[in-house]
Formats: structure tokens, C-alpha cells, sequence
């Protein structure tokens, strides 16, 4: 038996497929929806739309951003030398919270997984491997999650890298096993960095 009107039955289910979050939750969010103004719901809706419709990936580093290039590869502060690799945009954010880190970064947007069909193809090694090719960069730090997936992918990259003559690290497991870079601390990330070694 179906106990809601059809619009917000299917705000639940719209509200279900976002990551973490159950019938209850969305049965919660979709009618603290339905109670906002209508000027309030127009901004979430606009909201929603004007970030999918203007994000899109940097032309260097394929971090996600609303211009051509992100901040951080226009900031001419930072070192470029130094690409910290990382799996997902989420985890460049985890590691700028550390204030430690002054170089540039790459993202990959996900992890090598057999499992999940998602081989190297599928993810952004080749632009990694055409930026390496034309920069002066001297050192790659491999921050993947420290998860089977993440350690297979780096091991991949190094032995990609190795050749050309770059000192590769990794961040050290000061991350728990299992665990993602977006859910660590600061000071345990700041300590992983400070740890890192070559593969």
C-alpha cells in the first residue's frame, strides 16, 4: 500500500539513491522539502542545477571546478615539482585541511577494481602519464585509500612512472587499513605526508 502522494513518493525515492541515505532519511528530507517556501525550494532546485550544469573537470589536474583550470593549478605559490595523486576530489580536500601540503595534485576519479570492471582505462592515468611527460616534475605521491583497490592502483602508477626516472612515494599508513582519506584527520593526513615512502 502506497501511503504518499505520487510527487512525494517519488522525491523518496529520488532522495534513496544519494549515497548514505535510507527510505527513513528520505522519507524525512522529502518533506522538509515540501515545508520550505517556495522561494527556499527554488533555491535548492537552482542550486542543484547550477552545480551540475558548471562543474566540470580541470584541464590539468581533472579536479573538479567551474572554470577551465582550478585554483590550486593557477596558483603560482605552489610547487610544481611535486603531484600528489589522489583518488577522488573529495580526498584533494582532506589534504589541503592539513595546511602541509604545498605542491599539485591529480585526481584520478576512482580506483583500479577488476571486480567492478574498472581497469586503468577507466580512471585518469593517461592524463597523469601526459602531464609527467611535459612538466619538470621531480617527485609523485601516491595518497590512494589504503584499501586494496587504492594499493593496486598504486603499484600500477609506479611501475609506470619508475622508468621515466621520478622519485615515487606513498603517503604512509598512518590511515587506518580500509579506511578513506576524506573521513582522516588532519593531523593523522599531516603525518601520513610527513611518512611518506618510495615504492
Amino acid at each position: 500500500m502506497n501511503y504518499y502522494s505520487a510527487p512525494i513518493a517519488k522525491l523518496i525515492d529520488e532522495f534513496t539513491k544519494l549515497p548514505g541515505i535510507g527510505r527513513k532519511t528520505a522519507q524525512r528530507l522529502a518533506f522538509y522539502v515540501i515545508s520550505l517556501t517556495n522561494e527556499d525550494a527554488y533555491q535548492l532546485a537552482t542550486a542543484i542545477t547550477v552545480a551540475k550544469e558548471s562543474i566540470k573537470y580541470c584541464s590539468i589536474c581533472t579536479n573538479l571546478t567551474d572554470a577551465d583550470q582550478c585554483n590550486i593549478c593557477t596558483d603560482r605559490t605552489r610547487s610544481d615539482e611535486v603531484i600528489c595523486v589522489v583518488e577522488d576530489p573529495r580526498d584533494v580536500i582532506a589534504m589541503e585541511k592539513t595546511k602541509e601540503y604545498k605542491g599539485l595534485y591529480h585526481v584520478l576519479h576512482g580506483a583500479i577494481s577488476p571486480l567492478d570492471g574498472i581497469g586503468p582505462e577507466e580512471i585518469k592515468i593517461k592524463e597523469l602519464l601526459g602531464r609527467v611527460g611535459e612538466t619538470t616534475v621531480k617527485e609523485v605521491i601516491l595518497a590512494t585509500n589504503p584499501n586494496i583497490e587504492g594499493e593496486a592502483t598504486a603499484m600500477y602508477i609506479a611501475r609506470l612512472l619508475k622508468p621515466l626516472g621520478i622519485k615515487v612515494t606513498r603517503i604512509a599508513h598512518g590511515i587506518p587499513v580500509g579506511g578513506d582519506l576524506e573521513y582522516a584527520d588532519e593531523v593523522t593526513l599531516a603525518k601520513a605526508l610527513e611518512g611518506r615512502r618510495e615504492v
